[in-house]
């Protein structure tokens, strides 16, 4: 299933398949570390459209909500 990280759980863990934005946006987060293919764990977030903390890596990164609601991940089930 591919959804916004900012639909994902904290804990939940998946593959960017997608960002849908600008070239600005794009090469904003490749120098992050989030590049299409690429696994990350959404560690938490702010209530009421706050930062997302995602893992990246071994990295820990907080990007904005708007940023997070413009990357597609393809989650991993849980078994």
């Amino acid at each position: 299933m591919i959804k916004p990280l900012n639909d994902l759980n904290p804990g939940e863990s998946g593959i960017v398949r997608e960002i849908k934005g600008g070239q600005g946006l794009i090469n904003r987060l490749n120098a992050l570390g989030i590049i299409t293919g690429k696994k990350i764990t959404k560690i938490d977030s702010m209530l009421m459209r706050g930062p997302t903390t995602i893992r990246v890596n071994r990295t820990k990164i907080a990007i904005g909500f708007g940023m997070a609601g413009k990357i597609f991940i393809e989650v991993n089930k849980r078994t």
